[in-house]
């Protein structure tokens, strides 16, 4: 034995340090035992290997998704869920995050694997599809030969790396000898043609599909995945009524610390119910709306970064809930429960619950309608005369592009329009579930500096109520998240709701009051945006409108650090900042102060584009004026550039101004100086949190 100890000494050691270990990392064990309750379970015998559950549950087809905010989710269940309806495959849809793939090549021969991976950042994969992206770098040649896939990416045009992460994957994939079946194909977010290249390229893939795998094409019949059962129990302490997780009813215990701290982790599926500790607008317009809300990490141990971003878990408006409801004929307080029908499926939030519950906490019935969920609402519609137009209308783009995107319908409001205000009663619930995405977190760009504000987050919203510009009688074009923090910072500054003209209403209380006292749940999602280590380094920032959030949060960042050692010497931090005029300048106050505590170090260069009788002047045309000392700090000095916001436009125009930069001061053709950018994206020296 080691160091001369018999074997009850060596037990008795080891014991000990086992003790001292439990007691100094207790909060890490804490931590790991409270999120057992968020890992699904993705076999009924434990196992994760893709191939073993895939046979062990009798599947003929796998449907894969990479997803980073829901989308590519979306869209992989719906092909899957067509791919059911269609052809009577039996269709397995999984989040490659839970499972492992080391015997994919022992698929049988006759199964194709469909996978959908979205782009996260700058040609990355979506955080959860990153062990994916590990086992996809361990191929090599032939190790994938007896695969046949097919792939969509979701991807933003936009971006220096279009659909990059999708495009590593087809490259690996066929690498390592995989068949591809049909066409490799992409959407782009950017030109707003998302759901049209997924049709255009489902369309032809699903011919192409009928004949490599002889599929016989029947009338399209909605094949549920759950059991569905109406609960005649009525509403108790196992029922829930909107909380974000189990974790959060009646009958289940937080986890904390003995500091009283709640026990994460926090992440996409396990939220913290935040206070908001104070709230306020920002604009002095008469008609837009920017609010400053600060939420209070303190009662949790979620820590944050300087530049990440905060993930807002909204509900729906009392009006569209109450539209939806009334289109589809619901009863609200119906209690229901659902039970997957094999165990490769998830259910989709807390059960049981109420239909109430699920159409304001869980489903997103506000956003943008595909045509496919026309196609699979033929089979219920009201009459045969509203089942031909709506079948038409889902067939023809063009149309479907004029009569429902251009008036900017959410769901029930294109149904209505439709059926002339007749309700889609025979509609199924369960359809309704399983065909409407859930509703998904709002990411914000956090405005507070971890240095400063350790335990209090801080974000920037501008307040989405647009004029439809379809109609003037049309309703307003209202965003979720951003309206509803509208609602909170009125209520919480004693300012009466009913009186500000609001063009939607919230339940602040929440489910069971668990959103008292303005508290909403949220989680932290890790950025790359940073700071440079040395803080010597020049930085060059652009962010107008709320684009300057996290540029608040550097300025903030670097205004603690020069308090705490002063005699350090930091590098030259310009802000290119724009807004329409004075009175949507953010946090005009603030940046006066900044520019004393950080005496020559930071200079904020300012551009208004709406300013009465003045030419409009944008941030790109601001840079152009400072060229010399913009390439000086690039080229010489090292600068690390950071740009925040509209990805379309002030992004684009953003590139191109210092691609002009770059080639008049290097005296270099346009095309090598947007390489060197291009490098600059790919080494961290230049990056982008763009939407």
């Amino acid at each position: 034995m080691p160091l001369g100890l018999d074997n009850l000494d060596f037990a008795v050691l080891c014991a000990l340090s086992l003790a001292v270990a439990a007691y100094f990392y207790k909060d890490k064990f804490a931590e790991l035992f409270a999120s057992d309750e968020s890992i699904s379970v993705v076999s009924s015998s434990g196992s994760r290997d893709i191939v073993h559950v895939l046979k062990e549950n009798n599947k003929n087809y796998l449907v894969l998704y990479g997803s980073q905010t829901g989308t590519a989710e979306d869209y992989a269940k719906k092909f899957a869920k067509e791919l059911t309806a269609k052809f009577s495959l039996n269709v397995m849809c999984a989040d490659v995050e839970n499972y492992e793939f080391d015997h994919l090549n022992e698929l049988p021969s006759d199964v194709i694997v469909s996978f959908f991976v979205s782009t996260y950042g700058e040609g990355d994969f979506p955080d959860g599809a990153v062990p994916f992206e590990d086992y996809l770098n361990t191929l090599e040649d032939g190790d994938l030969s007896n695969v046949k896939y097919t792939l969509f990416g979701l991807g933003n045009s936009t971006y220096e790396f279009f659909n990059g992460a999708a495009k590593k994957a087809h490259k690996k994939l066929s690498n390592a000898g995989a068949n591809l079946v049909g066409i490799y194909g992409e959407a782009d977010d950017g030109a707003g043609t998302t759901d049209e290249d997924y049709l255009s390229w489902k369309d032809a893939l699903l011919e192409e599909l009928k004949t490599v795998l002889s599929l016989d094409e029947h009338e399209q019949r909605f094949e549920p995945s759950f059991t569905y059962k109406v609960l005649d129990s009525g509403v108790t302490d196992t029922v829930s009524l909107g909380e974000p997780t189990a974790q959060y009813m009646p009958t289940a215990k937080l986890s904390y610390n003995n500091e009283g701290k709640q026990l994460g982790p926090f992440d996409g599926t396990n939220p913290y119910v935040a206070p908001i500790v104070k709230s306020h607008e920002l604009f002095t317009s008469k008609d837009r709306n920017c609010i400053h809300a600060e939420f209070d990490l303190s009662g949790s141990n979620m820590k944050y970064s300087t530049g990440d971003h905060l993930a807002v878990w909204p509900s729906n408006s009392d009006e569209k809930v109450k539209q939806f409801l009334s289109c589809f004929n619901l009863d609200p307080e119906t209690v229901f429960d659902l039970k997957p029908l094999d165990s490769t499926v998830k259910c989709p939030f807390p059960l049981p619950t109420t239909i109430g519950a699920a159409v304001r906490h869980y489903l997103e019935i506000t956003g943008p309608v595909s045509r496919q969920i026309f196609s699979s609402l033929v089979q219920f519609a009201p009459n045969d005369d509203i089942k031909e137009s709506l079948a038409k209308i889902a067939q023809d783009k063009d149309l479907f592009a004029k009569d429902i995107t251009s008036r900017y319908f959410n769901l029930a409001d294109a149904l209505l329009y439709l059926s002339n205000g007749s309700k889609w009663d025979s509609v199924p619930w369960n359809f309704i579930v399983e065909s409407v995405p859930h509703l998904q977190p709002r990411y914000y760009s956090i405005s507070s500096s971890s240095l400063s504000e350790k335990q209090t987050v801080h974000i920037t919203a501008i307040v989405e109520n647009n004029a439809n510009p379809s109609s003037e009688k049309a309703e307003p074009v209202t965003g979720v998240t951003t309206n509803l923090l509208r609602n909170i910072q009125l209520a919480q500054n004693k300012k009466a709701v009913a009186a500000s003209n609001l063009p939607v209403h919230y339940d602040l209380d929440g489910p069971r009051g668990l959103f008292k006292n303005y508290k909403l749940p949220v989680h932290v999602r890790r950025s790359a945006f940073r700071l440079p280590s040395n803080p010597a380094t020049p930085v060059i920032m652009v962010g107008p409108g709320t684009g300057v959030a996290p540029f608040r949060g550097f300025v903030r960042d670097r205004v603690k650090f020069v308090e705490q050692q002063p005699n350090v010497t930091l590098g030259k931090h310009l802000l290119f900042y724009g807004s329409r005029n004075q009175d949507d300048f953010l946090y005009a106050s603030e940046w006066p102060d900044y520019s004393k505590k950080l005496g020559g170090a930071f200079e904020m260069i300012v551009a208004h584009s709406r300013l009465p009788d003045q030419p409009k002047v944008y941030v790109q045309d601001r840079l152009i004026e400072r060229e010399k000392e913009v390439y000086e700090l690039i080229a010489e000095k090292g600068a690390f550039i950071y740009v925040c916001g509209d990805a379309k436009g002030m992004a684009q125009g953003v590139h191109a101004a210092l691609v002009k930069i770059l080639s008049n001061g290097k005296g270099i053709t346009t095309d090598e100086a947007a390489e060197i950018i291009k490098m600059f994206k790919a080494n961290g020296k230049y990056q982008e949190d763009v939407w």
